[in-house]
């Protein structure tokens, strides 16, 4: 089996699994993280979402600098910070502050959605503003608080200057492509819930890519679904917890990450089955031999520099022998 040239890391949006507490799943998400170290994993990130009582990671910077105090290597950061919802100046400050204790394992994931539904965007937004649109300045100013003391203005941040917490702008459509391109930063798309504009978002990011101090090529991160397992049909039968995550999303409803299903067409009709299928899709599902295959048709196509694997099974056994057997695919074995 053939070796791939990218960097593997994971995404975890913190969910509540059916029979858990909300400090179990505080928990669990420290106990992957530490399994995904061992694995050799490049970063590990944590979601924002607001409002929502089947996952934990509305207060990601704490649950951040949880994982970092429980782990030694791999990299911990925010997929992402939601820039609306929080001032620059504070995020600045709490990232300062972790990377003065953690040095060089922290990342500043960027996003410029809110989060949540739009009453809850409301109610956490540090202005009447909509401060969706200052996301270019915001992400300018975050950059100057941790640059060089000389480059700073009156306001600074401490701890913050002179950190060079790095920072990634994150996206689901096309806009943040040409920010990313235009800032020289590196830039993530999220595949694993909105994959339709992937393609137009990486080339553009890849066309207009301007060389920077943060970086002199571009560096493109694709958020995909991943589940592997030891044949296709035991996949198939995990992917069914993940289906049925989605279909919350489809419902409005608020149900923990549930158990797998021997047939989802009992559970769901056939338009909420086309619109869960068309957010959660684009991923890799299958034994290794299946989702080598993938990745490598994958690859061929869009040719990104790193995987960033999501993964909702239900058994957390599962779920980190799924990342270990996609690590394995990576490395060729």
């Amino acid at each position: 089996m053939s070796s791939f040239n990218i960097e593997v890391s994971a995404l975890n949006l913190a969910p509540i699994r059916a029979g858990q507490t909300p400090k179990d799943a505080i928990d669990s998400m420290v106990d992957l993280a530490q399994e995904l170290e061992k694995l050799g994993y490049k970063r590990y990130w944590i979601a924002e979402h607001h409002n929502t009582p089947t996952l934990v990671s509305s207060a990601t910077s704490i649950l951040i600098n949880h994982t970092l105090q429980h782990t030694k290597t791999i990299r911990v950061g925010s997929g992402g910070i939601m820039l609306p919802n929080h001032s620059p100046l504070v995020v600045a400050e709490h990232f300062g502050t972790m990377a003065t204790i953690y040095g060089d394992r922290v990342d500043l994931g960027l996003g410029r959605a809110p989060g949540t539904d739009m009453m809850t965007a409301g109610a956490l937004r540090r202005s009447q503003n909509d401060s969706v649109y200052t996301f270019p300045d915001d992400v300018k100013q975050l950059l100057t608080y941790f640059g060089p003391s000389d480059e700073q203005g009156y306001v600074k941040a401490h701890p913050g200057v002179g950190t060079n917490v790095p920072i990634y702008i994150l996206g689901s459509s096309t806009e943040s492509a040409y920010l990313a391109a235009q800032l020289g930063l590196p830039y993530a798309f999220a595949s694993h819930f909105a994959p339709t504009y992937m393609e137009d978002a990486i080339r553009i990011y890849k066309a207009r890519f301007q060389p920077s101090p943060f970086l002199d090529k571009p560096h493109m991160m694709v958020g995909l679904n991943v589940i592997v397992e030891d044949t296709d049909e035991e996949a198939e039968f995990l992917k069914t917890s993940m289906q049925q995550f989605f279909l919350n999303i489809v419902r409005g409803t608020q149900n923990p990450l549930r158990p797998p299903v021997e047939n989802m067409d009992d559970i769901w009709n056939s338009m909420e089955k086309e619109m869960a299928s068309n957010m959660s899709n684009m991923g890799f599902f299958g034994s290794k031999e299946t989702v080598h295959r993938q990745l490598t048709r994958f690859q061929e196509l869009y040719n990104v520099d790193e995987i960033i694997a999501v993964s909702y099974i239900f058994d957390e056994e599962k779920q980190k022998r799924s990342y270990e057997m996609f690590k394995e695919i990576v490395a060729g074995n």
